[in-house]
């Protein structure tokens, strides 16, 4: 170990002690699976003990030091009438890799300053006004640690994260489960996390948790009576329907049709409960509070960290995971045998095509798709994927529910077949269930966690607060699709709508007239700009082509948000006011100062818009025609 990196990042880190205990265990006490909610140091004092730190065993006997950080399961079994340690919780943050996640057990050379230093720790903790010199003292106790460590050369090992993941996963299963809320548990970032549980299961951690969730379920079905409702709610979907789709994907029947046929066994290559989790201990479910501060002093100042009996529970023979691993960490290995069935003609035709892909260039690099994607899931660009005759598998839920959807006519039974994936980010669960061929993504933060479940491209919606203009993005979708072809037809027969609404409206703007699109909220006004903008704004300014002021020509931005007082500078002789807020627009239409500006004085007033459910909230190509229709009318005087 190098003890001057390790001085450096320690002298660097904030450092939080969150307690000291001092724990004393008689032989017939276990401390079984021990999910360690912060990094410890642990110094046994008396007696000897067989302990387990994930998959590491050591015998302790008289002084032995033990660190570990958070997230790793802990097993103690004294070996003597009488087994006491310290153990010492605390939390360390520093700008670097974390060094406080390292595993490590040795004997000091020199015991007693550790003890020493240690025992006066535990005595003055619970005086705070000795807190500081707690503090002080745990510094000296790490400066003799790493001492040790130096002269001893001890090995200090990287925690198995995966392994760790895995336990709890198979501990916690029935309890809501995400990548974020694991990555928070384990203090990873999720990208991380995902990564080296990939690197080592050849699946991610959502992934693994389904199949052990459908693993427990089928078990509950061929041996219990349990309703499928019960036993969803058991392995950790609350919601029944969402279980049974997920349990007919990947077993392809139903839990209820699963149960009638009574399937006596799974195959090992698909059973994830044979990853090895113990070689020692029995694997036995542990209620945990998910408390970091549950460690704390109980009422009787004891830490008994669920404690039982050696005679509830007995030794297991190692789990072999390797055959498992194998068989799972082909990612396309499933797929491949559920194509395999049926006529080998067709299955090869299907091979082949689906090896069929194409470059698309995104913000982010280049991106290799499928050149016909068949399973297409998107945070955005609903509008743009139905002109194309593209029917995604699952959209955010703002996308199942748009404005211009009933106004275009689009079938009931059409959104019904697609899959409610949330809001942003998408639910990653339920991604991973519907296994996209391809992602859509609009917002940066999220490509990442999507790239983790199939590949993705990034096409922003919104570029600072400007959007790019509504024609280039349609081509932008229609470009990842190889549907150019089919985009420029519709741009075409756009155009010539957008002429025809042009030539109606010639003469009712005078020339040297200006118009201004704004719209009102609880806590400002915006201005849209002639160009970036939305709500209408790019129908007005950049399709028909209506006059903007200066103010919305110099904008750096799609918009500006600016207070009522100063609005009458913004505006123009032609006002539209969009409607998303109509609690804040008859407010701000009430007060004297809008009563005042010429515009509504002279009557050149247009709403439009119905509280954000309307064609103007999205800029595709069911929504563009229905605002040009709008825009059209408001201004002949046929709408009002």
């Amino acid at each position: 170990m190098h003890i001057n990196n390790q001085i450096f990042l320690w002298d660097q880190a904030t450092v939080k002690l969150l307690d000291v205990r001092q724990i004393e265990m008689v032989q017939s006490e276990i401390l079984q699976k021990y999910k360690i909610p912060a990094s410890i140091f642990l110094l046994s004092v008396h007696g000897s003990a067989q302990v387990q730190l994930d998959q590491a065993e050591f015998s302790f006997t008289g002084f032995q030091i033990l660190h570990s950080g958070k997230g790793a399961t802990l097993n103690i079994v004294p070996t003597s009438k009488k087994f006491v340690y310290y153990i010492i919780y605390y939390r360390a943050w520093i700008h670097e890799e974390d060094p406080f996640q390292i595993q490590y057990c040795f004997s000091p050379n020199a015991p007693i300053l550790l003890y020493n230093k240690i025992q006066m720790m535990h005595q003055k903790w619970n005086r705070q006004e000795e807190r500081l010199h707690v503090k002080s003292l745990f510094y000296q106790f790490i400066d003799q640690v790493l001492k040790e460590l130096h002269r001893q050369e001890t090995e200090v090992k990287q925690t198995s994260v995966a392994v760790q993941v895995i336990t709890y996963i198979q501990e916690y299963y029935a309890e809501p489960i995400t990548l974020d809320s694991l990555a928070e548990v384990f203090n990873f970032s999720a990208y991380h996390l995902s990564s080296l549980f990939k690197e080592y299961t050849g699946m991610s951690p959502i992934d693994y948790l389904i199949r052990f969730r459908l693993e427990r379920a089928t078990e509950l079905l061929m041996t219990t009576e349990a309703s499928v409702g019960e036993i969803a709610a058991s392995v950790g979907y609350k919601d029944v329907y969402y279980f049974s789709r997920i349990f007919k994907k990947r077993k392809g029947v139903s839990p209820a049709h699963f149960r009638t046929r009574e399937i006596q066994a799974h195959k090992v290559a698909e059973s994830p409960s044979n990853f090895p989790t113990s070689s020692i201990f029995e694997h036995i479910v542990q209620q945990y509070i998910n408390n970091d501060n549950h460690y704390h002093n109980t009422e009787k100042g004891e830490l008994h960290m669920f404690k039982m009996t050696k005679s509830q529970t007995t030794a297991a023979l190692l789990l072999c995971g390797s055959l498992l691993l194998g068989a799972c960490s082909s990612g396309t290995g499933t797929a491949a045998k559920e194509q395999s069935t049926g006529n080998g003609t067709v299955n090869q035709t299907v091979l082949e095509e689906s090896s069929k892909t194409r470059i698309v260039s995104t913000p982010k690099g280049d991106v290799e798709v499928p050149a016909e994607p068949k399973r297409v899931a998107a945070d955005q660009y609903m509008g743009h994927l139905l002109k194309l005759g593209i029917v995604p598998i699952g959209a955010r839920t703002f996308m199942l529910d748009e404005g211009w959807m009933e106004k275009a006519d689009i079938p009931k039974e059409t959104i019904e077949k697609i899959e409610d994936l949330g809001d942003f980010p998408l639910n990653l669960e339920k991604l991973t269930m519907l296994d996209p061929d391809l992602i859509i993504g609009s917002i940066d933060e999220n490509i990442e966690q999507y790239e983790k479940i199939g590949t993705t491209v990034f096409l922003p919606y919104w570029e600072g607060l400007s959007t790019a203009g509504p024609l280039d993005k349609f081509r932008g979708v229609s470009k990842i699709f190889g549907k150019e072809k089919e985009a420029e037809e519709w741009i075409t027969e756009y155009e010539q709508k957008v002429a025809e609404a042009k030539s109606k409206l010639a003469g009712v703007i005078k020339e040297g007239e200006t118009v201004s699109v704004v719209s009102f909220s609880e806590k400002a006004v915006y201005v849209l700009a002639a160009k970036g903008g939305n709500y209408g704004s790019s129908t007005i300014y950049n399709m028909l082509q209506l006059p903007p002021t200066e103010s919305a020509k110099n904008m750096a931005e799609g918009f500006e948000s600016i207070s009522l007082e100063v609005l009458p500078e913004y505006l123009g002789d032609y006002v539209f006011v969009y409607n998303g807020d109509a609690d804040a627009t008859n407010k701000a239409m009430e007060s004297n100062i809008w009563k005042g500006i010429p515009a509504v004085k002279n009557g050149k007033v247009y709403l439009y818009g119905d509280n954000y459910h309307d064609e103007f909230v999205m800029e595709d190509p069911f929504s563009l025609e229905l605002q040009l229709d709008t825009i059209v009318n408001l201004l002949l005087g046929t709408t009002k």
